[in-house]
């Protein structure tokens, strides 16, 4: 590896033992195109040595690398044992020990325990179908996560929340990129859904923004974010400048594939199709057709997201979590009706974010549990599917949802963006 080689021409003194490098990382999981962008190995580097490659979205070495093994132990595709941060059968939460956003709050409603690798819809205390009380422009399934976190923002129950909001590059169109949203304004200007990762957790940089010196900040993201997340809050350490200490609560997007932005929306839609991004009002994934719509109400694109398994990131074919399994709160629109969104509540935590936010909430009865069992059968199909066959980077195993969900209009939906 390159950077073996550079240590090699620098000196002859032997490398240290139990080392592992960010070259490593490079070349098993980016250079391998296995990287899901998720952020975590820029938010765990202690010595702030990771950064983001500008033109490629992906962790690039900034600075010198001290071999502390990080990047690659919180990895979700190198180290990382994922499931190991999901919720364990006996997670609860104890007492009154700690209001909703502590951070100083010890975490002993979590173990790293994992499980027996058949946990169903993982731990589940409740299941709603959300919506917002007001419409929220912009929003996709009802504005559920939008009004969450506003919801929060009002109550003071939070200082911020980790979304993401639209480029303000013109030649990004479409592009969504990570921000703290500290008012409920900001939040509901964030509504909607972008379909590209956005290395989110390299925004826990908090030093930016006018927060307090004691922040409680919410994060939103795909379940491999949550995951890193939650086992970076496991193993605490010194942190460097990402403040992973700060986050109080996390929602999981339900999410089977994410996209690169440069291949969905520049060479895709752009380039191949003609797409004029300057009209488009939307873009949807909704019952396994990728749907592009302009401002007129024209339609640009209606295709199966087959034809676009070329855009998503090769990573998430080996994702065995479809469903946020390590997060407060899980949302997504299987299970519920056109402008609902399903959430399943995992932890008291996220029953005391709910329970906060209910005024600007509308919520009823889930309208089809099955449909997220169906869904996390789907996962282990796939997953299996993955462990089975050698890894192609060319050949990404896209997911046709609709053919598995189709009791609900618009339960086939798969969010995979920070953007609600």
């Amino acid at each position: 590896m390159k950077g073996y080689r550079l240590r090699d021409q620098m000196n002859s003194i032997a490398e240290p033992p139990i080392k592992t490098w960010f070259w490593e990382l490079e070349a098993a999981v980016i250079e391998a195109d296995r990287c899901v962008q998720c952020g975590v190995c820029v938010a765990v580097c202690p010595s702030n040595s990771i950064g983001v490659q500008a033109l490629t979205n992906v962790p690039e070495l900034v600075k010198m690398c001290t071999g502390c093994s990080l990047c690659w132990d919180f990895c979700p595709r190198a180290g990382l044992r994922y499931e190991a941060t999901w919720h364990d059968d006996d997670d609860t939460w104890h007492g009154n020990e700690r209001d909703l956003g502590d951070p100083a709050a010890q975490e002993e409603d979590w173990m790293i325990t994992g499980d027996d690798g058949d946990v169903g819809l993982g731990q589940v205390i409740e299941t709603y179908a959300v919506r917002a009380s007001k419409t929220v422009d912009g929003a996709q399934d009802g504005g559920a996560v939008s009004a969450i976190l506003a919801g929060l923002l009002s109550a003071g129950a939070i200082d911020g929340a980790l979304v993401s909001k639209p480029s303000e590059d013109p030649e990004e169109p479409w592009k969504g990129v990570a921000t703290i949203a500290r008012t409920p304004r900001e939040v509901y200007a964030a509504s909607g859904s972008f379909y590209n990762q956005t290395m989110a957790l390299a925004a826990l940089d908090l030093s930016r923004y006018a927060l307090p010196s004691r922040p409680r900040i919410a994060v939103v993201g795909t379940p491999c974010e949550v995951q890193g997340l939650r086992a970076m809050q496991l193993r605490p350490w010194s942190t460097g400048a990402h403040r992973v200490d700060a986050v109080v609560l996390t929602i999981a997007l339900l999410c089977t594939k994410s996209f690169d932005y440069e291949a969905l929306i520049l060479r895709e839609l752009q380039r191949t199709r003609g797409v004029d991004l300057d009209r488009v009002k939307k873009i949807d994934v909704v019952r396994g057709r990728l749907i592009v719509e302009y401002t007129d109400g024209a339609i640009a694109v209606d295709e199966s997201i087959r034809d676009f398994h070329g855009a998503a990131l090769k990573g998430c074919d080996e994702c065995a979590d479809f469903l946020g399994r390590a997060a407060d709160l899980s949302v997504g629109s299987v299970g519920s009706i056109d402008g609902w969104t399903s959430v399943v509540v995992r932890t008291e935590r996220g029953r005391a974010a709910l329970d906060k936010a209910r005024p600007v909430l509308d919520l009823r009865e889930i309208d089809d549990v099955s449909a997220l069992i169906r869904l996390d059968e789907l996962n282990k199909k796939v997953a299996d599917n993955a462990l089975q066959r050698p890894f192609d980077p060319d050949a990404s195993m896209f997911i046709d949802f609709s053919e598995h969900v189709q009791s609900y209009s618009g339960t086939d939906r798969q969010p995979v963006s920070l953007r609600r």
